[in-house]
């Protein structure tokens, strides 16, 4: 991890505070958020690296990443994508010495570290905060696990349809989209092949579903494309 710049900052007015430490007093939060430090990443850097040793408890405060693993033939495979308020560690964190995956910034991105020996004291000691971070690992794996296999059960004009749908109304919650990654990867993404990603997108704007304008994508007729993944 090799930040663009970091500098300390306050739970006081952080939203992490509400998310997440809502059940810990305030000598608690003090012990935690003591040592908080911000790091700035840029698009494309990459924030967790596959095998990098789990040191921290890390928050997404800002911006956009994917979360991919190495195949066995050296592809890189998307997992997941987080958005902001999304714990991106907590997938290995109590889980195993070393991260399974690798996070990388879609978008200008900032993060927050905290001492994991601190968030492990208040599990620790504080029942209600452990439980709060369980509710928090359990959303993080059901949305991955549930997400991939709505996926699966559709074929293709479904699953590049559920993609769609999933940026508008889940990462940007509006119909004009500008898509953070490349058609291969969406193909990756969705178990398919760029040109199928590519042709079914064509098929889309000539059926008048969507207008394209470069990653950008205006979705015109939502009820089809919500049809179209459903019943994909």
């Amino acid at each position: 991890m090799e930040p663009n710049s970091k500098y300390e900052c306050s739970c006081v007015e952080c939203k992490l505070k509400t998310l997440f430490f809502e059940k810990v007093d305030s000598n608690e939060l003090e012990m935690v958020c003591s040592s908080k430090i911000e790091y700035q990443f840029k698009k494309g850097d990459t924030i967790i690296r596959e095998g990098d040793f789990i040191n921290d408890f890390i928050y997404l405060k800002s911006g956009l990443v994917k979360l991919t693993r190495q195949t066995s033939n050296g592809k890189e495979q998307i997992l997941s994508f987080a958005k902001p308020f999304d714990f991106v560690s907590l997938l290995s964190v109590f889980s195993s010495k070393r991260y399974n995956y690798s996070v990388i910034a879609l978008d200008d991105t900032s993060i927050c570290l905290l001492a994991l020996a601190d968030v492990k004291k208040t599990i620790h000691e504080n029942g209600d905060f452990a439980m709060n971070l369980m509710v928090k690992l359990s959303e993080a794996t059901d949305m991955i696990i549930l997400d991939n296999l709505e996926i699966r059960r559709k074929h293709l004009k479904g699953r590049v349809a559920h993609v769609l749908i999933y940026f508008s109304e889940y990462i940007y919650k509006s119909n004009m989209i500008q898509l953070p990654v490349s058609r291969r990867e969406i193909a990756e993404y969705i178990g398919m092949t760029t040109e199928n990603v590519i042709r079914t997108l064509s098929e889309f704007k000539k059926d008048g579903i969507i207008r394209t304008f470069g990653k950008d994508i205006d979705i015109v007729d939502l009820v089809r494309l919500r049809s179209i993944s459903e019943h994909g």
